[in-house]
C-alpha cells in the first residue's frame, strides 16, 4: 500500500487537499480522503445586515461564479419577504445566468481541466496538414448545432460564423509557439503537470495540436461570454441586482439608458458568440476526447453518481410567488429538482424522489453534519438544517497536517445530506434526473429545454455507442455533460433575450417590483429559501430575517454538497467516492485522481471565507 498526498489540488478555485491511498499491485485506490483547509465564514459577514444588501456581500463567496450567489441570495430574501419581481427582470437575470454558466463550463473545461486531458508536449510531434484534416473531419463527425438551435423567435446573427481555423500554416504557427514556450524552460500556463504519464497517449498528435489551439483560441474570447453581466448588471464580475428586480432601466428611444437598443444588440452577439464556441469547439472538442478514453476502457470515476444525485431546477419561465411555496419550480423550464438513485442500473431501473417548495424548509429532509468538520453546534445538536444553523469554528490546533485522522475532524467544510444521506450535484446530477423524470413519465409533458437534454443525451449515446447508465456515471461523463450543460445554457440565453425583446416590443419595460422596499411593509419575523441550479450544482441560500436585520444566514454550496467530509457512519461524500473509484496507473503520478476531481469544477472558494471587523490578520498556517 502506498500513501498519495496531493496538497494543494491547483487549478481549481480555492485549498484543496487530497490523500489516498493505492494497492500498487493493482492500481486500486482503497481509500480517500479530501479536505477544504480554510475556514467559512460568510455567513458571518451576513448578519444583521440590511436584507436589501446582503446580496452582494454573498456575491463575493466566490470570484469566478460571479452571479450564482447573489441570485440565490436575492431569491431567498424575496421568498421571505413574499415579493414577486416583474417579467423583464425574470427574463434578465435568466440571461445574465445562462452567460454564467457557458462561462463557467467554457474557461472550465479549457483552462483548468482540459490538461489532464491533453498535452502540448505531445503536440510538438503533431503534422499540422494532418490536423487540419482532423478539424474538418471532427466538425463534420460531431456537428450538434442542430440541437442548440430551437425555440428561437428571432435570428439575428448577421454576422459570419468564426469557425475554428483549419489551415496547415494556421496548426504550424501554434506549434511553433508551443515549442518556443517549451524551449524556454518556462512552460507558464502548461507547468507542473505529468507530461510523461501514458494516458496522454490515448490521443493522437493531431488531435493534442488541435485541442491546444483552442485553448488559446478560448483565452482570446472567453470575457466576450460575459457581455450580458456587463450590460445588464454593470460590470463583471460581481454585478449588481437589486431586491425586486434588476437595476437596469429600459428605454428604446433614449441612447444613454442602461438598456437601450445599441446595448441589445451587444448581449445579441456576445450570446451568438456562445453559441458558436460550443458548437464549433467545446462540444467537438469534448467529443472526441470522450470516444477516444471510452474507446480505451476507461469509465472509472463515477463515485457517488452512480448511487444518488440530486437537483434543485432552474430557468423560471414566468415570474413566481415565492420557492418555499412551490412555485419557483413550477415555474422553471428544467425541472430537475429531485434526486435519482441507482442511474447506473438503467435508467428504467432507477429511483426517483421528488423535492420541491416545503422540501427545502423542512429539518428532516436537509441537515448539515459537522462530526468531521472544524465547526461545533450547541450542545444535544449533531446535525441542523440550514434555516438554524450555526458558523461557529472549532480548529483543533494540534491536526498533524502530514497525517490527517478520518476518525476526527479533518475539514473545513461542513456535510450536507439530503434523508441523511451524501448526494452528488452538479451537470451530470442536472442531466441524470431530468432523464430519468421524462424517461419514467414523471415529466408527462417536457418543456422545450427537457427536451433538449433528452435528446443531447441520446445523440452523445449513439456517437459513443453505449447506453446513458454505461458513459453518463463516469469521469467521462461528468465532464461531457458540463460540455452539454453549456450548450442548454446558451440556448437558454438566446430564448429568454428574445423574450426580453418581444415584451419590450408589447410596451413594458418594468424591471423592478418597489411595493415592499420600505422596511415597513415587512413582516417582524421571517424567512425564506432561495434555490438555484448553479454551474456547479445544487445551490440553496436559506435567510431569517427578524426586525429588519438578518438574523441568520447560511448558504449550502454545491462544493460542500460534493466535497464534505464523511459523516457519523463512515458515509462519503462525492469527492472521495470519485476517487476511490478510480484506477490509477502510476501513484506517484495521480493524474487520473486530478483528472476526476478537476471533473467536479471544485469551488473550495465557496466554502473558505475568513473576516475580521478591524481588517488586521487573524493568523496564518503553513500546509
Amino acid at each position: 500500500m502506498k500513501r498519495v498526498v496531493v496538497d494543494p489540488v491547483t487549478r481549481i478555485e480555492g485549498h484543496l487537499r487530497v490523500e489516498i491511498t493505492v494497492d500498487e499491485s493493482n492500481g486500486k485506490i482503497s481509500d480517500a480522503l479530501s479536505t477544504g483547509t480554510a475556514w467559512r465564514g460568510i455567513e458571518v459577514v451576513s448578519k444583521n445586515r440590511d436584507p436589501r444588501d446582503v446580496w452582494a456581500f454573498i456575491g463575493r463567496i466566490c470570484g469566478v461564479c460571479t452571479s450564482t450567489h447573489s441570485l440565490a441570495s436575492l431569491r431567498a430574501v424575496e421568498d421571505a419577504l413574499q415579493i414577486t419581481i416583474p417579467k423583464n427582470a425574470n427574463f434578465i437575470r435568466n440571461i445574465m445566468d445562462g452567460s454564467q454558466t457557458v462561462h463557467d463550463h467554457t474557461v472550465h473545461f479549457y483552462h483548468l481541466h482540459a490538461l489532464d486531458w491533453v498535452s502540448p508536449i505531445e503536440a510538438l510531434s503533431a503534422d499540422p496538414e494532418k490536423t487540419a484534416k482532423l478539424q474538418v473531419e471532427t466538425l463534420k463527425k460531431y456537428n450538434v448545432t442542430g440541437l442548440s438551435r430551437r425555440n428561437q423567435t428571432l435570428d439575428s446573427e448577421s454576422f459570419s460564423k468564426e469557425f475554428p481555423p483549419a489551415t496547415p500554416q494556421y496548426f504550424a504557427a501554434i506549434q511553433a509557439k508551443i515549442q518556443k514556450i517549451v524551449d524556454s524552460g518556462q512552460t507558464g500556463i502548461f507547468s507542473a503537470n505529468y507530461w510523461d504519464h501514458e494516458n496522454y497517449k490515448i490521443l493522437s498528435p493531431e488531435a493534442h495540436l488541435m485541442a491546444v489551439s483552442h485553448y488559446l483560441n478560448v483565452l482570446d474570447r472567453q470575457s466576450e461570454i460575459v457581455i450580458p453581466q456587463v450590460v445588464f448588471g454593470g460590470k463583471n464580475p460581481h454585478p449588481h441586482y437589486i431586491v425586486g428586480g434588476m437595476p437596469c432601466s429600459i428605454s428604446m428611444n433614449d441612447m444613454n439608458a442602461p438598456i437601450n437598443t445599441m446595448r441589445l444588440a451587444a448581449v445579441d452577439k456576445s450570446i451568438n458568440l456562445s453559441q458558436n464556441i460550443i458548437n464549433y469547439y467545446y462540444l467537438p472538442d469534448i467529443l472526441t476526447i470522450g470516444k477516444a478514453f471510452i474507446d480505451a476502457g476507461i469509465t472509472d470515476g463515477g463515485g457517488l453518481s452512480k448511487v444518488r444525485v440530486m437537483g434543485y431546477g432552474e430557468a423560471p419561465d414566468e415570474t413566481y410567488s415565492g420557492t418555499s411555496n412551490g412555485d419557483y419550480n413550477k415555474q422553471c423550464l428544467v425541472r430537475s429538482n429531485g434526486v435519482v438513485e441507482d442511474f447506473a442500473k438503467g435508467v428504467e431501473n432507477a429511483k426517483f424522489y421528488n423535492l420541491e417548495g416545503e422540501d427545502f424548509m423542512n429539518p428532516e429532509i436537509i441537515q448539515e453534519a459537522v462530526d468531521h468538520a472544524w465547526y461545533k453546534y450547541p450542545e444535544g445538536s449533531s446535525e441542523l438544517h440550514p434555516s438554524d444553523g450555526v458558523t461557529e469554528a472549532a480548529y483543533d490546533a494540534g491536526t498533524e497536517w502530514v497525517n490527517l485522522d478520518e476518525t476526527k475532524k479533518y475539514s473545513w467544510i461542513k456535510s450536507p445530506t439530503w434523508y441523511g444521506k451524501p448526494v452528488e450535484v452538479g451537470p451530470l446530477a442536472k442531466y441524470m434526473i431530468v432523464y430519468t423524470k421524462v424517461k419514467q413519465g414523471h415529466i408527462t409533458e417536457p418543456t422545450w429545454a427537457e427536451q433538449l437534454i433528452v435528446e443531447q443525451i441520446e445523440t452523445v449515446s449513439s456517437l459513443l455507442g453505449l447506453k446513458p447508465e454505461e458513459w453518463m456515471p463516469s469521469t467521462v461523463g461528468r465532464t461531457a455533460c458540463r460540455a452539454l450543460d453549456a450548450q442548454l445554457g446558451s440556448s437558454l440565453e438566446r430564448y429568454f433575450y428574445d423574450a426580453l425583446v418581444n415584451n419590450i416590443n408589447a410596451g413594458d419595460t418594468s424591471v423592478a417590483n418597489t411595493e415592499k422596499w420600505d422596511p415597513t411593509t415587512w413582516p417582524e419575523e421571517c424567512k425564506g429559501v432561495g434555490i438555484h441550479e448553479a454551474p456547479r450544482g445544487a445551490l440553496g441560500h436559506w435567510v431569517n430575517i427578524t426586525k429588519g436585520e438578518v438574523s441568520n444566514y447560511q448558504a449550502v454550496v454545491p462544493t460542500t454538497w460534493n466535497a464534505m467530509p464523511r459523516l457519523a457512519n463512515g458515509e462519503q461524500g462525492a469527492y472521495e467516492l470519485c476517487m476511490i473509484d478510480t484506477h490509477i496507473a502510476a501513484p506517484d503520478k495521480p493524474l487520473e485522481v486530478v483528472r476526476g476531481l478537476h471533473s467536479f469544477d471544485p469551488c473550495l472558494a465557496c466554502a473558505t471565507h475568513l473576516y475580521k471587523k478591524d481588517g488586521s490578520k487573524i493568523t496564518s498556517r503553513e500546509v
